[in-house]
């Protein structure tokens, strides 16, 4: 009886709710929350990351066999699309927060330094990615991510937010490598 009774508050207070988005977060839309920058890939780096992912089979040679490579439309060794510069570590440190999983669907909110809604379910809404240029040996890339967009609506399990993020990677000359976006869903 109390715990329907419980429920019943918690969905009137849910109901409600006419937004999640507080004006510092609306403020915060644009806002480059993340800056990495990594190290200069090698050629060792494309390698062992195209044998872990084409694995147990042998991974393309125009990831490896640099004279191969030479002949192909790339004119070189290229990284996969997937390739990831900073899955080991980055060139500049890091300087945020440590998360523990509960806040890390708040992370956009939590970098900015702004107080994020006050919802503790998330779900992936899905990924969106572009790719403009091959990475290749020698290349730094800088990934810049921003908060694009914060929207509301209603579901089945009450009053949602959805925020949609922007993860731009460029290279060294400045030069678009890909653009991701990430949608997540909290309630």
């Amino acid at each position: 009886m109390v715990q329907a009774q419980v429920q019943d508050v918690r969905t009137e207070m849910i109901r409600m709710v006419t937004s999640y988005v507080t004006p510092e977060m609306e403020g915060a839309v644009g806002q480059v929350y993340e800056r990495l920058v990594s190290f200069p890939v090698s050629e060792s780096d494309i390698r062992r990351w195209a044998i872990a992912v084409y694995y147990p089979d042998p991974p393309p040679r125009q990831f490896w066999d640099g004279e191969f490579a030479a002949g192909t439309r790339h004119g070189g060794i290229v990284a996969p699309h997937e390739f990831n510069p900073f899955a080991w570590m980055t060139a500049v440190p890091e300087r945020r927060p440590a998360l523990i999983d509960a806040e890390a669907i708040h992370q956009s909110e939590t970098l900015l330094g702004i107080e994020p809604p006050p919802l503790n379910q998330g779900l992936n809404g899905g990924l969106e990615v572009e790719y403009h240029k091959r990475i290749r040996p020698g290349d730094v890339i800088t990934s810049e991510a921003k908060l694009v967009s914060y929207n509301e609506r209603e579901g089945k399990l009450g009053h949602m937010l959805i925020s949609r993020t922007e993860a731009t990677w460029t290279n060294q000359r400045a030069e678009l490598v890909k653009r991701s976006y990430f949608t997540l869903i909290r309630y």
